[in-house]
């Protein structure tokens, strides 16, 4: 049983961790264990589900017989040579969705891109990195398990919505399953233990699969990408300039986009608006080049919040350039200011020759300099470089999530330290329950935004402190009194993120 003034560490997976001195020791419990969250609709139940696991189950038992071979046969593995062809077929997904194959007769590891559980494909060695090879994908044979239509026309080519054409089941179980790899090999927790029901929770699924995100960058390119397959014919005409997302692997190609499903529908509408017009050659727009370090257009960020009085859609439309020029942009935001919902229209301008979004000098040329957001019953004023999650609504179901895990009573009397804080929402979340917050964060901009907000929420408990917590030194502890929950940002913030 743990003591009245143990700490409760709330994360997205337990994890054995270093522990400052200032931090007594304490013994993990189940109810301090959060579920994984996932960004999509609720899945749908499929008949075919039993056999598939029956298949999968197979395809890890031989997996595991690869395992217990002698060292003997360890030792004549089979390394494929770069440039030679295999024929696979992809047992389960990796992190960032890449498919793990295995050679037969080995078990040696090649990670492929854009290839899904179940799908038997010919591929391609493009490089071996110690105890696992990658491949491109070359054909496929035959089609992965829980197979569905991708709705998106660039689900294929853009890189942001690789598993589209999966099932949200077949994603969940994916996903699950990498926590439950991470909770288990790096967490060091054993899943034969009676116990670790209570430490990985079942993946909670969101409501909504697509129109989620209130924030999407795109960026200006003086030259259009174009797949394989819908390359131009030679004689066709066609428009260099491109607006929309960065082709997989290269910072200087953008693959041209005039509508994305995981925004919302007003930000497609501006996006729709600009792709119209900034290519009139009256305006003298020129898209920024990575290379020669000219032009005037790097990026077009959208961001979508929720009036507090009425709860209908706002947006901001920020345009990040490489000099301050008002005059150049003031066709465009006299065309999309017409779009009911825009309320605020900025210009970051970042003379550097990075390709950041943030930039050095802020300028408002129409309507309000921020958006507002609800979140758990608080209002969030959100700026052009604001830390918000991107997922509003199943931030809501995490944040209710940490609250029911911390176990408070309303009684306010626990102290809650909040580590990697960002603009402070979790710990405002739960500033009405406790006696006093205290959050560390290290960008400045992200703690002024907290203060704000406690400011705009009337919270009166909560103290942001800016600094760098990979440098404490044993003395952090003396800042603040001894904390009943401590509430690891930075672990949270990797969980949330699609």
């Amino acid at each position: 049983m743990m003591r009245s003034h143990s700490l409760r560490h709330l994360t997205a997976t337990t994890t054995t961790i270093s522990s400052p001195s200032w931090l007594p020791k304490f013994r993990s419990s189940s109810g301090s264990a959060l579920a994984s969250l996932s960004f999509a609709q609720n899945p749908q139940e499929n008949q075919q589900q039993q056999q598939k696991q029956q298949t999968q189950q197979k395809i890890y038992c031989d997996s595991s017989n690869d395992d217990k071979k002698s060292d003997s046969n360890r030792a004549s593995s089979y390394f494929p040579k770069r440039g030679q062809e295999l024929e696979l077929v992809c047992e389960s997904l990796a992190y960032k969705g890449k498919g793990v194959c295995k050679v037969a007769d080995t078990g040696f590891v090649v990670l492929c891109d854009r290839v899904l559980p179940g799908e038997k494909f010919i591929g391609r060695v493009t490089r071996k990195k110690g105890s696992y090879a990658e491949m491109t994908k070359l054909k496929t044979l035959s089609p992965h398990w829980d197979s569905v239509d991708a709705p998106c026309e660039y689900a294929s080519y853009c890189g942001g919505c690789k598993t589209q054409n999966l099932s949200y089941e077949a994603q969940l179980r994916a996903k699950e399953g990498q926590v439950r790899d991470l909770v288990v090999h790096v967490g060091k927790f054993s899943d034969k233990d009676p116990e670790f029901a209570g430490i990985m929770k079942p993946i909670v699924p969101c409501d909504i699969q697509f129109h989620y995100r209130n924030k999407m960058e795109f960026s200006f390119g003086p030259k259009r990408w174009f797949p394989k397959e819908s390359l131009p014919k030679r004689g066709d005409h066609i428009e260099n300039y491109a607006l929309g997302l960065h082709a997989p692997g290269f910072f200087d190609k953008v693959l041209n986009i005039d509508k994305c499903l995981l925004q919302s529908e007003p930000a497609n509408l501006v996006l729709a608006a600009v792709q119209d017009y900034w290519r009139d050659p009256q305006l003298g727009l020129s898209p920024y080049d990575v290379h020669s370090h000219s032009g005037f257009l790097k990026h077009l960020m959208l961001r979508t919040g929720s009036d507090v009085k009425t709860g209908l859609p706002e947006l901001m439309v920020n345009f990040v350039t490489s000099s301050y020029k008002p005059e150049l942009l003031r066709p465009l935001v006299e065309k999309i200011s017409s779009v009911p919902e825009v309320v605020s229209i900025m210009n970051n301008v970042n003379t550097s020759v990075g390709n950041t979004s943030v930039g050095e000098e802020e300028y408002t040329l129409y309507g309000k300099s921020n958006i507002t957001e609800t979140l758990r019953g608080l209002t969030f004023q959100i700026s052009a470089n604001s830390f918000f999650q991107t997922n509003t609504h199943q931030a809501e179901v995490l944040y209710k999530l940490i609250e029911d895990c911390a176990g408070l009573r309303g009684d306010g009397s626990k102290i809650v330290l909040d580590l990697f804080c960002g603009t402070g929402t979790i710990g405002l979340t739960l500033a009405r329950w406790v006696k006093h917050v205290y959050g560390y964060e290290v960008v400045p901009q992200a703690i002024s935004d907290a203060c704000r907000n406690a400011k705009l929420n009337n919270i009166s408990n909560a103290t942001f402190v800016q600094g760098d917590l990979n440098k404490i030194g044993g003395d952090f502890g003396n800042a603040f009194p001894k904390p009943d929950i401590v509430i690891s940002g930075i672990l949270l913030a990797r969980f949330l993120v699609h």
